[in-house]
């Protein structure tokens, strides 16, 4: 016999254990648990709300789609069988899982305590992601955040594996499986040591720095693309002293005297550093905020996009 025509048989509606996620998520588990809790058939049928006929010709059905005896019967009485009590501890066990499975989907959907996955740049951290939070939260003081730090790329595939609802990344994404808005930009700055032959100027043309070496963010983070790009557009190919995962530490490295970087602003002046202004080509990395196309937004993560969104050309102020 089909599953399907047993799903037919026992409709999906009935009021199974009113207050109980599991009952109405699983009834054949929920409906095996009640006979077995009750060791008769009326009783359990009884408190299921359905008839008793048709939880007689369930526990049937469970037993030939399992091809295992799991209730030996005396009239309306039964009593479990040593594989029906082994079934029953792990039906226990699934049932108390649906629960709260289903208890903490709903609370994370809960418009006022709700809870958002929202992953962030590195160099977001510091100052703009804390902001934001702190804005969000005037009018929404009981949303949870569950926070990821990454780059972009491996923010973009956490989001497609189901892990982030929304992040702020750059570049910003141009995939069919994305929706992205552009919410500001950043000049980038040329950070050169504070004894550098450049560090007497305010502006730099980026091709003045052609024969330096470069302290640059590993491949695949947005930051780097951006260098590479900017430095191709300068007419030269950067050469590499080191390659690193942070913004700041990178910065620590110019002050060294390792080499010389494109950075966005630091988040407090750093000593042993100066940061030029470049004049070409236009150096500025665009932020944006992206999320999956298609799956509907739960009320807490629709209130947050649309908090960004109210954010265009502020972000970063």
């Amino acid at each position: 016999m089909s599953r399907n025509s047993y799903e037919n048989d026992i409709p999906v509606t009935a009021d199974l254990e009113a207050g109980s996620w599991a009952a109405a998520l699983t009834p054949r588990l929920a409906q095996f648990a009640a006979v077995a809790r009750h060791e008769h058939v009326t009783r359990a049928a009884q408190e299921l709300g359905v008839p008793q006929s048709t939880l007689s010709r369930a526990m049937i059905r469970l037993e030939e789609d399992l091809g295992v005896v799991l209730f030996a019967r005396r009239g309306r009485t039964v009593a479990l069988t040593p594989a029906g009590r082994t079934f029953l501890h792990a039906v226990e066990r699934a049932l108390a899982e649906v629960d709260r499975a289903a208890e903490s989907v709903r609370a994370d959907a809960d418009p006022a305590a709700g809870r958002i996955s929202f992953g962030f740049l590195h160099t977001l951290g510091t100052e703009t992601v804390p902001g934001l939070i702190r804005a969000f939260r005037v009018d929404h003081p009981r949303v949870r955040f569950q926070l990821v730090q990454n780059y972009g790329e491996a923010m973009l595939e956490r989001m497609r594996a189901g892990g982030l609802d929304l992040c702020l990344t750059s570049p910003v994404p141009d995939a069919p499986d994305l929706v992205a808005r552009r919410l500001d930009e950043q000049r980038l700055r040329l950070v050169v040591p504070d004894d550098h032959r450049l560090a007497g100027r305010r502006r730099v043309r980026l091709a003045e720095a052609a024969s330096e070496l470069f302290v640059t963010l590993e491949p695949g983070y947005g930051l780097r693309r951006i260098t590479d790009a900017l430095c191709a557009e300068a007419g030269f190919a950067p050469r590499i002293a080191f390659e690193g995962e942070e913004a700041e530490t990178l910065r620590g490295l110019v002050a060294a005297g390792l080499g010389v970087a494109l950075l966005p602003p630091p988040p407090f002046p750093r000593p042993g550093v100066a940061e030029l202004t470049v004049t070409a080509p236009r150096a500025v990395r665009e932020i944006g905020v992206a999320w999956l196309d298609g799956p509907p937004d739960t009320p807490p993560v629709a209130a947050f996009k649309k908090f960004l969104l109210s954010r265009r050309g502020q972000l970063l102020a």
